[in-house]
């Protein structure tokens, strides 16, 4: 199934997308698509339905985040070594933890922000993994039992905030709107082996991103089972798993989000995002 929330920003309702790209209506089944939706018997009962009998959402959608609630988003750092090697820094020999503030999640298609007075804001197309059951020391053999399904993220960052103002990386990542995720959630039965997807981001209509999930230093299945080490991983958790090669910073030399640029992402199975760069701006 490809689960997704639509309709305008704080008021979205829960949604999926039929076989003919139609996108339907589940807010008469559900209130909303929040982590108490992603157990096994919950996604049960929704692939139960049928689709046509749900009422069609006429004309174009905004797209929200596709899950309500997100508890935690985590992120994993330098999880390509060609990446790596593009941001000068080794490959990790674990794999490189961080947090991204929920408050920065949005849609795919909203505009994102520039924070105030930055200069060095960057892209990066990752997968995400969405957790849909409760995980605390599994086994890698188990993890993806833990999977309730995958989505795109931007992992929009800001390189001065992130690497040149302490050793936390957190500062740079959580900036308002700096989480772009969807435009669905995208069930793990439906993607299959999640270490074999194509990913790519455009620039300005400018190819800047190619990679593969299956070049990833860490599998999902190995940083679902790493995490559940610290943390207890919880349903609805959204993990974003690192980047491809091609980010501003690596270029030679540097290229970095301005307003008026216009971002394009997508990976292979789980749909493509649209982002405006738009400037700072006070936020009610």
């Amino acid at each position: 199934m490809k689960l997704l929330r639509f309709g305008p920003a704080g008021t979205e309702k829960p949604g999926l997308l039929d076989a003919a790209g139609v996108v339907r209506d589940l807010s008469g089944q559900i209130g909303d698509l929040t982590p108490d939706q992603l157990s096994t018997d919950a996604l049960k009962r929704l692939a139960a339905l049928d689709p046509a009998s749900l009422p069609a959402v006429d004309g174009p959608v905004r797209y929200g985040p596709p899950l309500a609630g997100v508890p935690k988003f985590i992120a994993i750092g330098l999880n390509y070594s060609d990446h790596a090697a593009e941001s000068n820094m080794p490959v990790p020999k674990e794999p490189i933890v961080f947090m991204k503030a929920t408050s920065c999640l949005q849609g795919p298609d909203d505009d994102v922000m520039l924070p105030k007075d930055s200069v060095k804001s960057d892209w990066e197309v990752e997968l995400g993994v969405v957790i849909g059951r409760t995980a605390r020391y599994v086994e890698q053999a188990q993890a993806l039992d833990h999977v309730a399904g995958y989505c795109v993220v931007n992992d929009v960052s800001e390189r001065e905030y992130q690497l040149e103002r302490g050793s936390q990386w957190d500062k740079g990542k959580g900036c308002d709107t700096f989480g772009p995720v969807g435009p669905w959630l995208v069930t793990a039965d439906e993607v299959g082996d999640p270490q074999n997807l194509g990913m790519w981001l455009d620039l300005n209509g400018e190819r800047v991103q190619t990679g593969n999930t299956k070049t990833m230093v860490f599998g999902v299945a190995e940083l679902v089972a790493y995490l559940s080490r610290f943390m207890t991983l919880v349903p609805g958790d959204i993990i974003t798993t690192g980047t491809p090669p091609g980010v501003g910073m690596g270029m030679k030399p540097p290229r970095f989000l301005k307003a008026g640029d216009v971002m394009t992402l997508g990976i292979d199975k789980l749909g493509a995002q649209r982002q405006t760069v738009v400037p700072w701006r006070r936020i009610p």
